[in-house]
C-alpha cells in the first residue's frame, strides 16, 4: 500500500462516519420541523379562527407558545439546507446551491407568515382597549393578519416543492437514497407545488390535500437518514469527485 493509498483510507472513512452522522442529524430536523409546525399549527390557527377570538388572543398564552414554536421550525428547514450543502456539492455545485436556497426560501416566507399571525395580539389587545369604537376596522386587520399566515404558508410551499424536484432528481441520479425515495419525491413535491399554486389562484382546499404526500415524503425521508443514511458508495464517489478537483 502507497502513501497515497494510506492517507486516503482513513480520510474517506472519517468522511463516511461524519457524513452518517449528518444523515442522522438532517433526518432530525426533519422530523422535528414536521412536529413543531405541523402540531402547533392548528393549535394556533384554530384559536385565531375561533368565534371572538380578538378578544380572548392577546390573552391567550398558549396562541404565544404555539406560534414561537412554529417559529423554531424556519430555524430547523435553514438548517437542513445548510447540513444538505457539503453533501450534495460534490454531485452537483448548482442543485446544492439551489437546494440551501429552497430552504432558506420556506424558512424566511414561513417566518413571514408566523409574524402576521403574532400581529393579531397587539390588534387584540388594541380592540379590547378600543371597546365597541371601529370594531369593524380590527376585524379586518384580524383576518388580513389570518390570511397572511395563510398565503406565506402556500408561498413558501409552492417554492419547497419546485425546489426539491431538483434535489429528488440529483438524490435519483446519484443514488444517494434508493430510487423509490428520490421518484416518490418527485411525484410528492411535484404535488405539493401544483397543490399550493391551486389554492392561491383561489382553488380552495387543494394546499392541504397536497401536502399529504408531500408531508408523506419528509416524514419518511427523515426515519430513512435516521435509520439508513445515505448510500456509502455515492459519498465515496463523491468524495472522488472532490479529490479529483482539489488535485492538481
Amino acid at each position: 500500500m502507497d502513501e497515497t493509498t494510506r492517507t486516503a483510507v482513513p480520510a474517506l472513512q472519517e468522511e463516511l462516519s461524519s457524513t452518517r452522522r449528518t444523515a442522522r442529524v438532517v433526518g432530525m430536523l426533519i422530523l422535528g420541523g414536521y412536529l413543531t409546525y405541523g402540531v402547533w399549527t392548528p393549535i394556533a390557527t384554530g384559536i385565531a379562527a375561533a368565534p371572538d377570538s380578538l378578544s380572548t388572543v392577546s390573552g391567550s398564552t398558549l396562541f404565544t407558545a404555539s406560534a414561537v414554536w412554529m417559529l423554531l421550525n424556519s430555524a430547523l428547514v435553514i438548517g437542513i439546507g445548510a447540513l444538505m450543502l457539503p453533501i450534495l456539492r460534490p454531485h452537483n455545485t448548482n442543485i446544492a446551491l439551489g437546494y440551501f436556497a429552497t430552504r432558506v426560501f420556506e424558512g424566511i416566507i414561513l417566518a413571514v407568515g408566523v409574524i402576521s399571525l403574532l400581529s393579531l395580539v397587539i390588534i387584540s389587545r388594541n380592540y379590547v382597549a378600543a371597546g365597541a369604537a371601529d370594531a369593524s376596522s380590527f376585524e379586518t386587520l384580524g383576518a388580513l393578519a389570518v390570511n397572511g399566515n395563510f398565503m406565506a404558508y402556500n408561498v413558501a410551499q409552492a417554492g419547497l416543492g419546485l425546489g426539491s424536484l431538483f434535489f429528488c432528481y440529483l438524490l435519483f441520479r446519484t443514488n444517494l437514497v434508493p430510487r423509490f425515495l428520490a421518484v416518490w419525491g418527485l411525484v410528492g413535491y411535484a404535488i405539493l407545488a401544483a397543490g399550493c399554486v391551486l389554492e392561491i389562484l383561489g382553488f380552495a382546499g387543494t394546499g392541504l390535500v397536497a401536502t399529504i404526500p408531500g408531508g408523506l415524503i419528509e416524514i419518511f425521508f427523515g426515519i430513512w437518514l435516521i435509520a439508513k443514511g445515505f448510500n456509502p458508495s455515492a459519498i465515496t464517489i463523491g468524495a472522488a469527485n472532490t479529490a479529483s478537483v482539489v488535485t492538481p
